[in-house]
């Protein structure tokens, strides 16, 4: 039997994001200001994407058995509602109900697919960005159509 993979990116880990709470279906996740603060100290725009691309994909590669399955984003958007002069926490959770249809379609045809809507809010609760994330789950079997 194959190791289940670990999915790990070091552009990733360069930005000091951290998991504040993860379980099946579920991720919260921390961006801290520093290291990704822009030239006039708030948040730069390009750490609310890689919050929302990984808040959005850890509740789906939490049900996968990743030695069949693997995630990738199919696309993302980033509504910037304020500046964040401060650490920000965004936030994803798949329903039950939704966790079965994509298991279901993942068995049925080796894909599935879910949009997540994440909310990222500052030090003080205000919401500062919301993400759009596409997110697929695919067999390690798919292939590239031609």
């Amino acid at each position: 039997m194959s190791e289940a993979p670990v999915y790990r990116v070091p552009f990733v880990e360069r930005t000091g994001m951290r998991r504040i709470e993860e379980r099946r279906g579920h991720s919260r996740l921390l961006m801290p200001l520093e290291p990704n603060a822009n030239h006039v100290d708030v948040m730069y725009l390009g750490a609310f994407c890689v919050l929302a691309e990984a808040a959005a994909a850890g509740p789906g590669i939490s049900i996968l058995d990743t030695t069949r399955y693997f995630p990738i984003i199919k696309d993302i958007a980033v509504d910037f509602h304020r500046m964040a002069a401060s650490d920000v926490i965004g936030e994803f959770s798949l329903s039950e109900d939704a966790i079965a249809d994509l298991l279901a379609d993942l068995d049925r045809k080796g894909s599935a697919t879910y949009l997540a809507e994440v909310p990222m809010h500052d030090a003080d609760g205000v919401l500062v960005a919301t993400g759009r994330v596409t997110v697929k789950l695919l067999s390690h079997e798919w292939k590239k159509p031609a």
